[in-house]
């Protein structure tokens, strides 16, 4: 056990999701408190997680990202915490990219779909 992870994003994985395409940088199998992709989004399904508390930072892109029903702009530097249990997804016209750190990290079958 080294005590550290070091990984660039070209180095991962990039897989579809219902959000969009996400490249896996962090998973859970790599043992930390968290995962972090990076995922590109234009139309992603309204889910909520259990377990699993979502931070978004938003890299580029304009869109609205709904929480529970309420409707918030996002853009570049917008930052969302998300917890367990919110509903949520995010739209655009053109795709957002955002970084999503998951705590703890993500799992597939803590994705809840109404």
């Amino acid at each position: 056990m080294s005590g550290f992870v070091v990984r660039h994003r070209d180095e991962a994985p990039t897989v579809p999701c219902p959000c969009g395409a996400s490249t896996r940088i962090l998973t859970a199998a790599d043992g930390g408190p968290c995962s972090v992709h990076v995922t590109s989004i234009r139309d992603s399904v309204r889910h909520y997680h259990r377990h699993t508390t979502e931070v978004y930072y938003i890299l580029s892109g304009n869109g609205k990202m709904e929480l529970n029903g309420a409707w918030h702009d996002v853009s570049p530097g917008s930052v969302v915490r998300i917890d367990a249990g919110t509903r949520h997804r995010l739209v655009a016209d053109d795709a957002v990219t955002t970084i999503v750190m998951a705590f703890p990290p993500f799992h597939e079958d803590d994705e809840h779909f109404d």
